[in-house]
């Protein structure tokens, strides 16, 4: 096959476009250059998308000799990724930009281009693995369940997998710097990349602050109604947060409190025990299919963290997008959130959590 290898300039990108080349495929590699943030594009910068990672995606690519080219899609991420987690969280939501970037960036627009110069998929460093199944090509957790990134991945629909390659699945982190080590590729011990990639110094309240125009609110205990603080934002805060809090006015038994609702049209912060945090419903919209539609009342896992547990439940479809119900309670989980849904290890699809609640007897 004519495999286009998108090379992060990492040590896992390289190894799978080596694994791609050893499988017999014509391998082509290219960069995605997303960011144009000066600020990003220095060394020791904490993102992915750095001058120095472009270096290092060019080395790995002329140790293979696969052909390199770099692909500037800085626009297209500005406008779909940066410019919608801004208004995601100008809208009191949390969004997920790893996620949206997969979506809309690596398996969207780099596969339509990819389709459209001849190549047959695209290969990534992702650790994800892909089976033939009774219905196509099925999305499936890697082995390595502290490194899976089939959450980040519930975004792809059948189509999309079907010509998608994910050649580490299979493998532990340790086994794949071993291999990168054996195979002489330069970054095999290059750290992995950490917090969002266009905010290169983590600090992402104060890179909101600067992005949108913020109101000092009131704190609003969500028990009492009474005013108990202030905020500088209510954009800045999110569902389960408890850093950050000035409250002026203790609980009576000391007890922390934790940020349960953000008004953004109010302009409110609500706070309470972490009580008011466990939810048992969980319903989502936009949802995207990775195959076949589950059933009205089929059970189900669901997973609403990159890093979290997959949760039982039983799914509904509704008109627009799913209704999910626990079998126990949640703590902490905001509308903007992804929703990817699991029957045992392979993705059924996902949805973007518009509302969270409790409710008995569910």
């Amino acid at each position: 096959m004519k495999v286009l290898a998108a090379l992060s300039g990492g040590v896992d990108s390289a190894v799978a476009a080596a694994r791609a080349v050893d499988a017999g495929h014509e391998v082509t590699a290219v960069h995605l250059a997303l960011s144009r943030n000066p600020q990003s594009h220095r060394t020791g910068a904490r993102g992915c998308c750095t001058i120095e990672d472009s270096n290092d995606a060019f080395r790995a690519a002329d140790m293979l000799g696969a052909p390199f080219y770099v692909w500037d899609m800085s626009a297209e991420f500005q406008e779909k990724v940066i410019a919608d987690f801004i208004h995601e969280y100008s809208e009191g939501r949390t969004p997920n930009p790893c996620l949206r970037c997969n979506e809309s960036i690596k398996f969207e627009a780099v596969l339509e281009r990819a389709m459209n110069l001849g190549f047959d998929a695209v290969c990534t460093g992702h650790y994800a693995q892909v089976f033939d199944g009774p219905n196509g090509r099925e999305l499936h957790r890697a082995i390595d369940p502290t490194k899976d990134q089939s959450y980040v991945l519930g975004v792809l629909t059948a189509e999309q997998i079907s010509h998608s390659i994910f050649p580490l699945g299979n493998s532990t982190k340790v086994e794949v710097r071993a291999e990168a080590e054996a195979r002489g590729i330069l970054v095999a011990q290059k750290p992995d990349s950490h917090d969002i990639c266009f905010i290169p110094d983590g600090d992402t309240a104060g890179w909101l602050s600067r992005q949108i125009e913020t109101v000092p609110g009131d704190v609003i205990d969500a028990e009492t109604g009474n005013k108990v603080g202030t905020h500088p934002g209510a954009q800045a805060f999110t569902v389960g947060q408890r850093r950050g809090l000035a409250l002026g006015n203790p609980t009576g038994d000391g007890a922390r409190r934790y940020v349960v609702d953000v008004d953004v049209k109010k302009n409110t912060v609500l706070v309470g025990p972490p009580m008011l945090l466990d939810i048992n419903v969980i319903e989502g919209i936009n949802p995207r299919w990775s195959g076949p539609l589950p059933l009205t009342g089929q059970r189900i896992h669901v997973q609403v963290r990159a890093h979290g547990d997959a949760l039982p439940a039983r799914v509904e479809l509704t008109d627009d997008g799913i209704r999910v119900v626990l079998d126990d309670y949640l703590r902490g989980v905001a509308a903007g959130q992804a929703a990817v849904l699991y029957d045992d290890t392979r993705v059924i699809g996902s949805a973007t959590i518009s509302r969270s609640r409790r409710m008995e007897n569910a």
